[in-house]
């Protein structure tokens, strides 16, 4: 008589393929937004506070424009003069019509740095320009 003998069961240890995928995923996610956030807000730029602040989403045909207390304006954590800006402004009114500026001016900035930024967007005939706030603590 024959007698059958069971197959043992694999045992299927740590799968470390999977696992690496995952990980590689999270790590391009993070290093992702990351760098979205520190490209568009200024760390020494505290934007003045509102009792009605809301939080706004980004949008594709945006930009976020920093002003320091001293007037220097950044853009993409790059320092730019007025002149520079404008050309830039320019070719993005150029190409996108309905393009949106957000100035982000330190609660201590004077205004004449601001109006002087509001007006090279306006000389770029871009119009859609918006004011940064935080909420009210």
């Amino acid at each position: 008589m024959k007698i059958r003998r069971r197959a043992e069961p694999n045992v299927l240890g740590f799968q470390i393929a999977p696992m690496v995928d995952v990980l590689l995923v999270l790590l391009c996610f993070f290093i992702v937004t990351w760098s979205f956030a520190r490209k568009e807000n200024e760390l020494d730029v505290k934007v003045p506070s509102a009792e009605n602040a809301k939080e706004s989403m980004p949008v594709v045909n945006q930009t976020v424009l920093n002003v320091r207390a001293d007037g220097t304006v950044v853009w993409n954590r790059k320092t730019m003069a007025l002149p520079d800006l404008s050309v830039k402004l320019k070719e993005l009114s150029r190409l996108f019509p309905d393009y949106a500026i957000i100035v982000r001016g330190d609660e201590r900035v004077p205004f004449r740095f601001i109006a002087a930024v509001l007006d090279t967007c306006r000389e770029a005939n871009i119009w859609n320009v918006a004011f940064a706030t935080s909420k009210a603590e």
